[in-house]
Parts: structure tokens; C-alpha cells; sequence
């Protein structure tokens, strides 16, 4: 058990330490002794919830992405709870940038969704919609990724 703090006699307290004597200091022939002062400790403010809250204003609006010279730009929106997600969002945008020319694809510009597939244009236009979807991805697997990279190249075009 901790001893219990002595109570001031109204004398001024010395808020003096001593450093430490370790067994390697002694060794070396070097047993000083230094008395430093040290200031007394201040405790901080804490801030409210509501100055907690103020720190960063959190807007709805979507960023907007323009693409170099007016190009188009393409948003993947894939769920990072399985790879499954990751391959196949990497493949659409190969395939995509292979295909078409001038084109800006983004991947996960925001926090994706849970369980969601989505590839759209970035002024609103879906291609593909898979949410909510839940293990084994089965409406995701179904997919020929071939023929959607096809069609969508078709879409932009």
C-alpha cells in the first residue's frame, strides 16, 4: 500500500529531486549528486463535448472529380471486407483504362459501403449496382467481368 501524503506545516514546499545514482554510474567513479528544481505540476483543461464536436464541420456533398480535358471519370465502390471485392474492382479498372482512352477511373474515393459493388459514372450514372450484399457474394461471383467491362465501354462510348 502507497504511504499517505505528509500534510504542509505552512512551511513552503521545495519542490527539489535528485537525480538518480544507477549501479553503472558508480562503477565509473561518478556518484553526483544533483539537486534540480522542478515546477509544480498544472493541471490541463478539458474541453467539452460541444468544443469536441466543433473540430471539423462534415459536408454531404460528393467531391467532384474532374478528369484531365473533360475526360470522363469512372468511380469503383468496392467493400473491403473480402479481396474478392479488391480483384475484381482492379480488373473493371484495367479493362476500363485499356479500352478507352482518356479516361480517369477512382477506386474507393470515399469509405465504401459494406457489402457493396458499384461502378458509376462520377455525374451520377450507374453501371453496376451490387449492395447489401452478404457471404458468399454469390450475385458478384455470378458476374462475367469480360462482358462487363464490354458493356460499360460500350455505355461510354
Amino acid at each position: 500500500m502507497a504511504p499517505t501524503k505528509r500534510k504542509s506545516d505552512g512551511k513552503p514546499s521545495q519542490n527539489l529531486q535528485t537525480t538518480r545514482v544507477t549501479r553503472s554510474s558508480t562503477r565509473q567513479g561518478t556518484t553526483k549528486v544533483v539537486l534540480t528544481e522542478t515546477s509544480p505540476k498544472t493541471k490541463k483543461a478539458k474541453l467539452s463535448s460541444k468544443d469536441k464536436v466543433e473540430s471539423k464541420p462534415k459536408t454531404t456533398e460528393e467531391p467532384v472529380f474532374e478528369g484531365v480535358d473533360g475526360s470522363k471519370t469512372i468511380v469503383i465502390e468496392h467493400c473491403k471486407q473480402c479481396n474478392q471485392f479488391k480483384i475484381r474492382a482492379v480488373k473493371v479498372k484495367l479493362g476500363l483504362e485499356n479500352a478507352v482512352s482518356g479516361i480517369t477511373v477512382l477506386i474507393n474515393p470515399e469509405k465504401p459501403r459494406r457489402g457493396c459493388f458499384e461502378v458509376r459514372e462520377e455525374g451520377g450514372k450507374k453501371f453496376i449496382s451490387l449492395l447489401d450484399m452478404k457471404r458468399p457474394f454469390a450475385p458478384m461471383k455470378a458476374l462475367d467481368m469480360d462482358g462487363v467491362i464490354s458493356d460499360i465501354v460500350e455505355q461510354i462510348k
